[in-house]
């Protein structure tokens, strides 16, 4: 077939155009990369520990298998937060992940280098004790609080609690994969350190249908902008069954490829709907410390101001002392016992008015 020098420079054209479009769709389908960190500097949970040093835990295990089976990822896996968290090394990666303990860098710029990173468009994914790292004394790294916006402060729901939990946002592809409300059971942290208009939570108890019942908000499961980047984290993971839940398994994925930034949802920060379940929370303790049915109330709620009252009355009962019985006089003891009736009567009152 003989073509004409006319045609030649357009069918050059469609050649490169075809050239392009191939590495466009090469370059949008090759695997993200994540360096995965689990180490511990502090408490060591079981689903990070190595049975050896050649072998992978079962956090790294099971991200591994995720990755493979979804396409969207690969790994690369690290114990040693100061060899791999450098700036030249993190050049080679999309996101980072942490299930991590303790104070990992030291000061300088080994811990901006983390936090750079993020805020220059890439992701990072906590789980579980992310939270509980980089916090406490004097070589806490704050930047690092700041960004994953809490720091652990107990676990009132221990890993064999059967938690329920509220689902604030269906559509976002995070959490897509669970109900308006469900339960499971692990271990739920409640926080310090912890902004709610710098996040959009995801998931939180619900209070009144979890014991131990506490008069405020727990969020679970957040995401946000960090500076161009993205951060997603959830509080689940603690038990090893939650890592080989295939539900679980989703809410992982899908949130590592919210925070790659390979599917779309909001990072609003909802701060009201947090409010909301914080309200409902305040009211079912102060119902149970009442001796009341908490569904006569809870749809006051949305009442500011005898939330606000309802409050003031919970905060004054929680700050009496509780001597012991076996260890205090016994004159104190019959105080105590006192101030603690008068404090619930205030407390009734409230309810009530």
């Amino acid at each position: 077939m003989n073509i004409s020098n006319a045609a030649r420079p357009s069918l050059l054209r469609i050649g490169l155009l075809t050239l392009a479009l191939g590495c466009a769709f090469s370059a949008a389908a090759a695997p993200k990369k994540i360096l995965v960190i689990t180490q511990s500097k502090g408490f060591m949970h079981g689903a990070v520990r190595r049975p050896a040093p050649e072998q992978l835990c079962l956090v790294e295990k099971t991200l591994d298998e995720i990755g493979k089976a979804s396409g969207v990822f690969t790994t690369v896996h690290s114990q040693d937060a100061i060899g791999s968290i450098t700036r030249d090394n993190l050049k080679q990666f999309d996101a980072v992940f942490f299930y991590t303990t303790g104070i990992l860098l030291p000061a300088g710029d080994p811990r901006e280098a983390l936090t750079d990173f993020v805020r220059s468009g890439k992701g990072f994914i906590g789980t579980h004790s992310a939270t509980d790292t980089f916090h406490g004394g004097k070589e806490a790294f704050t930047g690092y609080v700041k960004m994953i916006n809490g720091s652990f402060a107990g676990h009132p729901w221990g890993s064999g609690t059967t938690c329920t939990f509220t689902n604030h946002d269906p559509q976002h592809p995070a959490v897509a994969m669970y109900p308006a409300e469900f339960q499971w059971k692990d271990e739920i942290y409640q926080y310090s350190n912890y902004d709610p208009a710098s996040v959009r939570v995801l998931l939180s108890l619900d209070m009144t249908k979890t014991r131990p019942l506490m008069p405020y908000l727990v969020p679970v499961s957040w995401v946000r902008e960090y500076g161009e980047g993205r951060l997603f984290y959830t509080n689940l993971g603690h038990n090893e069954t939650t890592w080989k839940d295939a539900t679980f398994q989703k809410h992982l994925l899908e949130g590592m490829r919210w925070a790659l930034k390979l599917v779309d949802g909001s990072a609003a920060p909802n701060p009201q709907a947090q409010q909301v379940q914080h309200n409902r929370a305040v009211v079912a303790f102060a119902a149970a410390e009442s001796g009341r049915d908490a569904s006569r109330y809870l749809a006051k709620a949305a009442d500011a101001s005898w939330v606000k009252s309802v409050t003031e009355a919970v905060e004054v009962l929680r700050k009496l002392p509780n001597p012991d019985p076996k260890k205090a006089p016994a004159a104190e003891v019959e105080a105590a016992k006192q101030r603690r009736s008068a404090a619930i009567a205030t407390l009734q009152t409230a309810l009530d008015r």
